[in-house]
């Protein structure tokens, strides 16, 4: 079984560094590193049904890695607003053949964005090096899977559910609420037995948010760095871009790039993308400019 953690390190300032290590890589987190999102789904919002296929999946893996990405995150549940559930078994069948199959033709770290335990249980007993959860490990089972693996988790906060997130989302300070939600979801993990050194959070663009919301959360995004967990940013052509900006979904390349580069700069340290190649390079010219400063 591929087993990946999260060390923690911290520098002279009480800076925590951060790295995934897994057995055959690791991935430095003292840098931000990109996630292609591999959606194996029928209905996501973005790319539904274009790589539900098993050969065009790999195909785009492939594409992905060579681009520069050190993460592939596969969903077999769409979670875009109004998404139905997925059963079980329909889960299972699209995303496990997948992640097999990565990992015995890629070196790559693999996330499996989930919220069943069984599918977790599957995912982890098949390599999977993460977990991502949108659900942040509340639902029934979660939690006791994990305490009983290594693997990291990716803690997202979500108001409400899928169907009916977007229905009027209220917090009375969204920075704050959801950093009391972190709290409370790592010391469930941290009383379950997952240690903290495990947990990676992402405060959730476009689930449960309004644009107003959304965008206030990433202004605001380093507030989230006193949990001392690396922070998850998925900005990737959601809807809070094609609304500011009246664009659809193929239309959002642009304002993609220019949230990912803001979620560097408030200190996101995984991007979670569909198009890895510009994402790649959009940061590797932050990088270049911080480094000349």
């Amino acid at each position: 079984m591929a087993i990946c953690l999260v060390e923690y390190k911290v520098n002279e300032e009480n800076i925590v560094l951060k790295q995934l290590n897994c057995p055959n890589s690791i991935v430095d987190l003292s840098s931000p590193q990109v996630m292609g999102i591999l959606n194996v789904t029928p209905d996501s919002f973005s790319d539904g049904g274009k790589f539900a296929h098993f050969d065009h999946a790999l195909e785009q893996v492939e594409r992905m890695i060579a681009a520069g990405a050190t993460i592939i995150d596969i969903g077999g549940e769409s979670t875009r607003p109004g998404a139905k559930d997925v059963s079980e078994n329909d889960e299972l069948e699209r995303v496990i053949p997948v992640l097999k199959a990565i990992k015995q033709k890629f070196d790559v770290v693999v996330s499996i964005d989930t919220s069943k335990a069984s599918v977790m249980k599957a995912a982890i007993e098949n390599g999977a090096d993460i977990i991502n959860d949108v659900r942040a490990l509340q639902n029934e089972g979660c939690l006791a899977v994990l305490a009983n693996s290594d693997v990291p988790i990716c803690l997202m906060h979500m108001q409400g559910l899928p169907r009916t997130m977007q229905n009027e989302p209220t917090y009375s300070n969204v920075v704050d609420d959801i950093i009391l939600f972190f709290e409370q979801r790592i010391n469930a993990c941290v009383d379950a037995g997952i240690t903290k050194e495990r947990l990676i959070l992402d405060p959730g663009f476009g689930f449960g948010k309004t644009l107003a919301q959304n965008f206030h959360l990433l202004a605001n995004l380093s507030a989230f760095e006193k949990l001392n967990c690396p922070i998850l940013a998925g900005i990737s052509r959601k809807s809070m871009i094609g609304n500011l900006l009246n664009r659809d979904v193929e239309q959002r390349l642009a304002g993609s790039l220019s949230t990912a580069i803001v979620a560097v700069q408030q200190g996101a340290k995984i991007i979670r993308v569909h198009d890895v190649e510009e994402t790649v390079d959009a940061i590797k010219i932050l990088k270049a400019v911080a480094d000349n400063q």
